[in-house]
């Protein structure tokens, strides 16, 4: 299992928005979150920075392809097409990400 974290912006026009969607996300992208192994998914708000902070752990094998398969399904490209224009992605992230990954740096079971 790999504990993968992730931050980015968030649109303050745009809160409630991003707030009301997350409280009824389709299911078809949480049945397709969980087909691409992902588990335990959380997102944190914090305010008044409006930055967004993404957990969860992947229990698979192959993340890119995992990664690949859930951006090639119609329905999270629907999803995604709703909620990026409600995100600011950082200007430090790295080529090709949206979400900028984060190192971990400590973790206690």
């Amino acid at each position: 299992m790999q504990r993968m974290g992730m931050v980015i912006g968030l649109n303050a026009e745009r809160l409630e928005e991003y707030k009301r969607l997350h409280a009824d996300v389709w299911p078809g992208v949480l049945s397709m979150i969980t087909a691409c192994n992902i588990r335990n998914y959380s997102i944190f708000l914090r305010e008044p920075e409006n930055l967004l902070f993404g957990y969860w752990e992947y229990h698979g094998t192959d993340f890119e392809a995992d990664a690949a398969r859930m951006a090639a399904d119609p329905e999270t490209q629907k999803w995604w097409n709703v909620c990026m224009p409600c995100q600011v992605p950082l200007e430090s992230r790295r080529e090709g990400e949206w979400w900028a990954m984060m190192d971990e740096v400590f973790h206690l079971e």
